[in-house]
């Protein structure tokens, strides 16, 4: 597909005058910390308030275990596990949302799906949910990000930033084709000054030819991804100002079909053969393998580039893995559910010198910090009396100078799911089950270690402790007890607060 094109913004005269002065004082400052004697001082000043570049990494239906790092007995993800050892894992690094849409609108907005009304995938027409054996009506689709919401590139850009987006979009109604960007609000419209779509080497691209449509035999060859070479040649360009650059992935998304049959062969060997779903499992580690390879060769463009010194590169994911492919587990459920397994993720965030190399938090943080994270780094502020957020800066936490205080995560899924085959599927969401479950309209929080989540069909409410049940196998639920009531007054009132749309007692016929 053709590249968007590039759109140039300009800020008035006295931002620009401010902004070179900022620049300047903040050079002056980043070379004062070379020029200390004082080793203690040193090691102070080097994590001082130099702007950095900012590449994020998204992965897409990636599970929170299915890296080497965190603890996947075959998969092998050397690149991911080496980006982690150099900086912080989060081992509760959450997702904003279980599906992708409403993740990545979160993430670029900083709000949550509750406040922005965005909750569910993008579709190409406007409409309804109307599944058999629904029992409720949920909200109308919400079709485009809308041009009102001020992103996380608009706020960079604002900032003096260069802004670029390479990859998926899937944040306006499918245009020309299935994910097409539109050409009222597609990345170039959101603020990012050029964006380049294209599938890469990823199955989706199959049907337009080229070498990803080989099988290649040769142990360790892989299709060229021209989406990756794209953002190498952006970060091998010399720049006279920070850039914020999103490298959206569509692996390991289905249809699992990876190209490296020698891959196919590695893993056919290294997965069990009682393991469930063995010839899925086989091809998703092939999957998962190719893109640790495509973000290698990535922060390998990046560490020969002059940038490497001062860039921030945080990776995660849009929400939980596929449960037809991988295992979840020891989380509950996978993508579409609000159970840990649909909305816990990977999350690692590396910068030589500010970020301690080896870290890992326990501290829970969700996609929606991202923004006000990067935004502070950059030096920009962020008017809470006109855009109202959800997100918290991470950016002591990164520095590992302060924890966050305690607060409450939410989430809000009021639709049903899968959309076809819901008759079919699980009624019952458990570990590895390996197979689709019905989801039904939800909406869940997280305080501390304590996780409800409440659903709208028969007005159940469920609750764990995360520090001694990951897997969410015993409800503690008891209505009369004050810790039980706190936190459903607390996510009734911010549902309140924010105008989340639920669904409603009306109901679908059933067809």
């Amino acid at each position: 597909m053709p590249t968007p094109p590039t759109t140039i913004y300009r800020r008035p005269n006295v931002l620009h005058h401010h902004l070179l002065y900022l620049i300047a004082t903040l050079i002056l400052t980043c070379l004062s910390v070379g020029s200390s004697i004082n080793a203690h001082i040193h090691a102070s000043e080097s994590k001082s308030q130099c702007v950095p570049n900012i590449v994020f990494i998204l992965a897409d239906d990636l599970a929170w275990a299915d890296l080497g790092c965190y603890g996947h007995p075959w998969h092998e993800t050397s690149h991911l596990d080496q980006l982690a050892a150099k900086g912080m894992r989060f081992t509760d690094g959450y997702a904003s949302a279980p599906i992708c849409s409403a993740s990545r609108a979160s993430i670029l907005t900083g709000k949550s799906t509750a406040r922005l009304g965005f909750e569910f995938v993008t579709k190409e027409h406007p409409g309804e949910q109307a599944i058999p054996g629904q029992r409720l009506q949920t909200p109308p689709f919400t079709l485009d990000l809308p041009l009102k919401e001020l992103t996380v590139a608009e706020r960079l850009r604002d900032s003096g930033y260069d802004t670029a987006f390479f990859g998926k979009w899937h944040l306006n109604a499918h245009y020309g084709g299935y994910l097409g960007w539109s050409p009222t609000h597609g990345p170039t419209k959101h603020g990012f000054d050029m964006a380049v779509q294209d599938f890469g080497s990823h199955p989706y691209g199959y049907s337009r030819g080229g070498s990803s449509a080989i099988n290649i035999t040769t142990s360790g060859e892989y299709p060229v991804d021209s989406l990756t070479e794209q953002a190498k040649a952006y970060l091998s360009t010399p720049r006279d100002k920070p850039f914020f650059m999103m490298v959206s992935h569509f692996y390991v998304h289905t249809p699992v079909d990876p190209r490296c049959q020698w891959l196919i062969e590695k893993y056919a060997a290294k997965v069990p053969a009682n393991s469930p779903n063995r010839d899925q499992r086989i091809k998703y580690g092939a999957f998962v393998e190719t893109l640790d390879h495509y973000v290698g060769q990535l922060l390998t463009a990046l560490a020969e580039s002059k940038h490497a010194k001062n860039t921030l590169v945080v990776f995660t994911s849009d929400n939980g893995g596929h449960p037809e492919y991988t295992a979840n587990g020891p989380l509950r459920g996978s993508k579409w559910n609000l159970y840990e397994g649909g909305i816990r993720v990977p999350f690692i965030a590396q910068w030589p010198r500010q970020i301690d190399a080896g870290s890992t938090t326990s501290t829970p943080v969700i996609g929606y910090d991202l923004l006000p994270t990067f935004v502070e780094l950059a030096g920009g502020t962020i008017d809470e009396t006109e855009h109202s957020i959800d997100g918290t800066s991470l950016v002591d936490l990164l520095r590992g100078s302060k924890e966050l205080p305690e607060r409450s995560l939410y989430w809000h899924f009021p639709y049903y799911h899968p959309e076809r085959g819901y008759s079919q599927s699980l009624d019952r969401i458990g570990v590895d089950d390996f197979a689709v479950s019905k989801t039904r309209p939800q909406s869940a929080m997280r305080r501390a270690g304590q996780k409800l989540i409440y659903f709208y069909e028969d007005q159940r409410t469920e609750l764990f402790d995360l520090t001694q049940d990951a897997s969410e196998r015993t409800d503690l639920w008891s209505p009369g007890t004050d810790a039980a009531k706190r936190l459903k007054s607390d996510l009734e009132s911010y549902l309140d607060r924010v105008n989340a749309r639920r669904p409603t007692e009306t109901a679908v016929s059933p067809n």
